[in-house]
């Protein structure tokens, strides 16, 4: 949600003239009123309007109609595929031409970690690479590496001219900001309904896919970069006599360098999240490996493959990141060709060598299966000792929560009247920003009412409700003593740094292990994922009180709890507002994926939508989620901002 923070609650009006007592007595005379008119209560299903239908009916007609151009789009998207995938893993059988053996590979991520940042990297670049040849997922990790190759420099170069584009037209800008907005608020899986109606099942559409989920970091990035390079500079290079188009490529542009890269991090990482994803509509790769054998319940080839796209989501992180960090080297004039190129040499040497010694040796052409190693055995011999020994004394705990704790949350739910869903954050936003604010959730929740989606919306606000709180109860703290602790801090930055790399495909494995399917395995998955944000931001916030304010604090007598209660919590909060912002931000994209373990929330609705191409069933239910993210950035930005302002922050 890059830039988004920026301009949550701005058109707030001033403070209207409302009070907590009096909308807590709204939202009771809205309760009271539904268990009198029975239409206030639920919604009658002979008011529900078949949108539904209406959207894939649509779809049809426009995939009927499109045909041509859509053929052309994937023509071109398959080219450079194709290319990627026959020097990786296929091969041109027609040229009898075999791929680039694996060692070639190995040594190209390690000599480029070198070149980006040191041994260090080339160490993990190295390794990581030898683990997918050495346990046998070498032709999947390439299939999935192939869309990735292919698809981030398309997001990076559209994204940097929606981005430019928009810097030189403020209307673009808002029109892009809303439907980038909606983009990134959508679940992952939301993306495939549409794109498999256009185009079908297969690598070009989870390309396509990939390519629009990853565009809207990289656009946001080059907006935020080019607004944010200081004014000084542009002055000075327009008194230089720079044209606009100079201005921009030699001036805007490289002062915004380090931003542009954080947007090609963001559209790495996005890429590869959604390329696992996108097995749902027959990507190849270990995203369908993965979730076959979570199907299966096969633990043991899940946690390896798991592994797997853990390491290259981790070797393309650090990767871009030592690139954001690198300087440029310095060689002296006429230094000899291979001491200025030596990475290259050395690359040239590896690839030659492979080459050769794979026509004598063929292990190094293709690894053969009994060469491979394998972890999978005891690790399933591990779940069956946990399902023997352990699942017995975790089930009552498992059954106790979900009995007592969540069931009962979730029945209350279920029960609440939708004038009262929907009235609450109207009112609460009809107090923080007045009446543009209090209409938001009014549209967009009464639009997912009457389009039959409101069961669906209330497991969802269940599950995310659940979630947050959990976040909450454990983020806050831990950001608490992570800033109060140097230690600590180095410590818990590092799980965060760790568990933002984790696909979300990763958190299911080990709540399946441990809960099988629940709602509270549901919620514990989305609990993993979703916890950083709400750690992150509170250590932010506590270390950006002034040091002259901790110290005014002190030498008045104040002790320790007195200062982080009175001072420190209340200065912080704004930035807290944000951390649970994200961490709902988080939960709700979790929730698509928590469908394929059984939850029965607008995630389920995604699911289901697939492989019947309901393209509406899926888009609106993607939209619900979207809605809800929307609703609780605006309240809960809106709140940040208010606070801010108290402060004198803003």
């Amino acid at each position: 949600m890059i830039a988004s923070a920026a301009r949550i609650g701005t058109g707030i009006a001033r403070t209207p003239r409302l009070t907590a007592p009096i909308a807590i007595a709204v939202v009771l005379l809205l309760a009271v009123l539904a268990q009198l008119v029975p239409w206030l209560d639920k919604w009658p299903d002979t008011l529900i309007l078949p949108v539904r239908g209406w959207v894939t009916e649509f779809f049809a007609w426009f995939a009927a109609t499109a045909k041509p151009v859509t053929r052309i789009i994937a023509w071109c998207l398959a080219q450079p595929l194709n290319l990627v995938e026959a020097l990786l893993y296929r091969g041109i059988p027609a040229w009898k031409l075999p791929p680039l053996p694996w060692p070639v590979i190995v040594g190209a991520a390690a000599i480029l970690g070198h070149w980006i940042g040191g041994r260090p990297l080339a160490l993990l670049c190295g390794l990581a690479s030898f683990y997918l040849a050495i346990f046998g997922l070498w032709p999947d990790a390439m299939q999935t590496l192939a869309i990735v190759i292919v698809t981030v420099p398309l997001a990076v170069i559209m994204g940097l001219l929606l981005g430019i584009w928009a810097t030189r037209n403020a209307r673009v800008e808002r029109v892009l900001n809303a439907i980038f907005d909606v983009m990134q608020a959508t679940p992952h899986m939301a993306y495939l309904g549409p794109v498999v109606i256009l185009f079908g099942f297969g690598q070009v559409p989870a390309m396509l896919a990939t390519l629009i989920f990853a565009l809207p970091p990289m656009a946001r990035c080059t907006i935020l970069g080019i607004r944010t390079v200081p004014k000084e500079i542009i002055e000075a290079g327009q008194m230089s006599g720079c044209t606009p188009l100079q201005l921009l490529w030699k001036v805007e542009l490289p002062a915004a360098e380090r931003t542009l890269l954080l947007g090609l991090n963001q559209a790495v990482m996005q890429t590869l999240a959604m390329a696992v994803i996108a097995s749902l509509v027959g990507a190849s790769g270990l995203g369908q490996k993965l979730l076959f054998s979570l199907q299966q319940l096969q633990i043991g080839k899940a946690v390896e493959q798991g592994v797997a796209i853990t390491l290259i989501a981790i070797v393309l992180d650090r990767m871009t990141q030592a690139y954001m960090r690198r300087l440029p080297e310095r060689v002296a004039p006429h230094t000899p060709w291979l001491r200025r190129h030596r990475h290259l040499a050395i690359f040239c040497a590896v690839l030659v060598a492979s080459i050769v010694l794979a026509q004598v040796l063929p292990a190094l052409a293709v690894l053969p299966r009994e060469m491979t190693l394998s972890y999978g055995g005891p690790i399933n011999d591990g779940v069956r000792w946990i399902s023997r020994n352990l699942f017995p004394y975790v089930k009552p705990v498992r059954d106790g929560i979900t009995i007592w704790m969540l069931l009962p949350l979730r029945d209350f739910y279920l029960w609440l009247p939708w004038p009262v869903v929907i009235g609450a954050p109207a009112l609460v936003g009809y107090f923080f920003g007045g009446w543009r604010l209090a209409l938001l959730p009014i549209f967009l929740l009464g639009f997912l009412m009457i389009t039959g989606f409101w069961t669906p919306l209330m497991l969802t606000l269940y599950l995310v409700t659940s979630t947050t709180v959990l976040c909450v109860l454990i983020g806050i703290p831990l950001g608490i003593w992570a800033a109060r602790r140097p230690f600590a801090a180095r410590v818990i930055n590092t799980i965060c740094d760790t568990l933002q790399t984790f696909p979300s495909f990763i958190y299911l494995i080990p709540v399946i292990m441990l809960f099988q399917t629940s709602d509270l395995s549901n919620v514990i998955a989305m609990l993993a994922y979703a916890t950083v944000p709400a750690i992150r931001f509170t250590y932010l916030g506590l270390m950006r009180v002034p040091t002259t304010t901790l110290e005014a604090v002190t030498a008045a007598g104040a002790t320790g709890w007195q200062r982080l209660r009175k001072v420190e919590l209340p200065m912080a909060f704004p930035e807290i507002l944000l951390g649970i912002n994200q961490t709902i931000m988080m939960a709700l994209a979790m929730v698509a994926i928590t469908a394929l373990i059984g939850s029965r929330d607008l995630g389920q609705e995604i699911y289901k939508a697939l492989p019947g191409a309901d393209t509406g069933r899926g888009l609106l239910a993607g939209l619900g989620i979207a809605f809800i993210g929307i609703i609780a950035e605006r309240l809960i930005g809106a709140w940040a901002q208010r606070r801010k302002r108290e402060l004198g922050m803003g």
